[in-house]
């Protein structure tokens, strides 16, 4: 049986949670947001089963992502014989799913581990009060920011929402976007998000302002009841201790019982790797690239 698949719409969002809520590992990649705002860049198709939402990437390269559901609940060997026959290429798959797949039809898995794209997982509390000697460093530059500016913390409304799409072409201009593939595409999902934010369930930001200009904005998301997911964060370099600003800010203003916070992947990136470290997470959603073999 074929999948039918078409472009990823607003219109199912909703929908689409009801299948992402009742995954038992809740990756980055899998959050409407981030299907949404990168859907252009890596061509995001999506088709829909009785128990499943399916995902194909066709740029740079065909691929599936992992399906979408309740994943213990499936026969796997069963499901992927009436809709998957040929070799197939799935990528960012979650470690519980790959689990699931172990068990139904382990012979038929080639696994490749996925560094670049594991999700950093943070305790809020602990990203909030910046304790103990391991985050001095982050704690002093943030304290530094708060003693050197006068600043005030803004929640995003329809207005900070412009001046972020403002500062981000600024940003843009600062890290010279149109020189770099990778920072071209995610300034284009950027703004897809920022454009589409009054429509987007769940989305939240904020912005730290100096003398009346955005000097950091950052980007988030609720994915579960427990956890927030941070998609984007930028800042000017000019103000000293503007990432640590916006990070802790931001959390310390966010509504919401949340005890993790998701910051994404570090895409094989070292000096990205070595940041998102530094703030020592609690633990990692691993993910893997898995060739499906013929049966």
């Amino acid at each position: 049986m074929l999948l039918d698949f078409e472009p990823i719409n607003l219109d199912k969002q909703l929908e689409y949670f009801s299948h992402f809520t009742a995954c038992s590992e809740k990756a980055s990649d899998y959050s409407f947001v981030n299907l949404w705002g990168w859907a252009e860049e890596y061509g995001l198709f999506w088709a829909w089963t009785d128990e499943l939402v399916w995902i194909k990437q066709t740029r740079p390269q065909v691929a599936y992502w992992a399906p979408v559901g309740a994943w213990e609940s499936i026969d796997w060997h069963e499901c992927f014989y009436k809709y998957i026959s040929n070799e197939t290429l799935f990528m960012r798959v979650p470690e519980n799913l790959l689990q699931c797949w172990k068990r139904d039809m382990e012979k038929r898995l080639a696994i490749e581990e996925a560094r670049g794209h594991w999700d950093y997982l943070y305790s809020f509390t602990d990203l909030v009060e910046l304790k103990g000697n391991r985050l001095h460093k982050k704690r002093n530059l943030l304290s530094q920011f708060k003693k050197k500016y006068d600043f005030k913390y803004a929640s995003f409304g329809k207005e900070m929402i412009e001046l972020a799409k403002a500062m981000q072409e600024d940003w843009c201009t600062w890290r010279d976007c149109e020189s770099s593939e990778s920072l071209l595409a995610e300034n284009n999902a950027i703004l897809r998000i920022l454009n589409s934010s009054q429509r987007l369930e769940g989305l939240s930001g904020g912005a730290v302002m100096v003398e009346e200009k955005m000097a950091a904005y950052t980007v988030a998301e609720r994915i579960s009841d427990d956890t927030l997911l941070i998609h984007f964060e930028k800042g000017n370099p000019a103000f000293k201790g503007v990432y640590q600003a916006i990070n802790q800010v931001f959390l310390e203003h966010s509504a919401g019982d949340f005890s993790i916070v998701n910051r994404e992947q570090d895409l094989d990136n070292p000096g990205l790797r070595r940041a998102k470290l530094s703030y020592h997470p609690l633990d990692f959603v691993k993910k893997y690239r898995v060739k499906l073999l013929p049966a």
